[in-house]
């Protein structure tokens, strides 16, 4: 008799998310800087669906706050510092990435991401913060309020910012052909079929395990925030 292999009913909040960067630092100097790129990666078997919040989004503007990402790929968020006052010096604001199944409405887990301006990289405290400001920081934001990003239409596709356009990119040089090629060898390694997959014709000796893939979609993203600053 024929088993239908059922996959076993996850837990609302308690589902690992996997972003790089934990934490985002615009200076106010530092035009390369006012662009940070969040990369979330999906390591399951299964489609999540994603949802960006923020606790001040008037000062942000958040590209695709929501999407999808495919099963064992990952997916660049974009955010940009849009209000670089000095009265916004050293002020944390927070950034909640929710995911849940592309069929639920349910969130199966977050991920939250500190981020703050700062007038100059040259005034950067050394070493860590103190042990008073991490405990602030923290009951700061125990009782934040996350917002919406509103929706925004540009040209037929869809873009989702925090109010306002977008901001013109400057022209720039383009990146190294090391860095082309290294993107597309990790391209390549996550297009291979995961160890274990039987209905597959390509040979056995090029099915890459779930934990080398999580390391070509990591430095993939990596190169690929390399190739936005450029």
């Amino acid at each position: 008799m024929q088993h239908q292999h059922r996959q076993p009913e996850l837990v609302e909040g308690n589902l690992p998310v996997f972003v790089f960067p934990t934490e985002l630092v615009f200076y106010a100097d530092e035009q390369m800087s006012h662009k940070q790129v969040l990369t979330l990666y999906n390591p399951y078997e299964f489609a999540l669906k994603f949802k960006v919040l923020c606790t001040a989004p008037n000062k942000y503007t958040v590209v695709d706050a929501t999407g999808a990402v495919k099963p064992q790929c990952c997916v660049d968020i974009v955010i940009r510092h849009r209000d670089l006052r000095p009265c916004h010096y050293g002020v944390y604001d927070k950034f909640r990435l929710q995911v849940s199944e592309q069929s639920q409405r349910k969130a199966l887990g977050r991920k939250e991401v500190t981020a703050t301006l700062r007038p100059s990289a040259s005034q950067e405290p050394a070493g860590p913060r103190p042990h008073d400001e991490e405990r602030r920081l923290k009951e700061q934001f125990a009782e934040s309020e996350f917002f919406e990003q509103t929706a925004y239409q540009t040209g037929g596709k869809q873009t989702w910012l925090s109010g306002g356009s977008l901001e013109s990119r400057p022209a720039a040089g383009g990146p190294s052909l090391l860095t082309v090629l290294l993107g597309l060898v990790c391209m390549a390694a996550l297009m291979l079929p995961t160890l274990g997959e039987q209905e597959s014709t390509v040979p056995v000796y090029l099915h890459l395990s779930i934990n080398k893939k999580l390391v070509a979609a990591y430095v993939l993203g990596l190169l690929t925030m390399v190739i936005l600053r450029t």
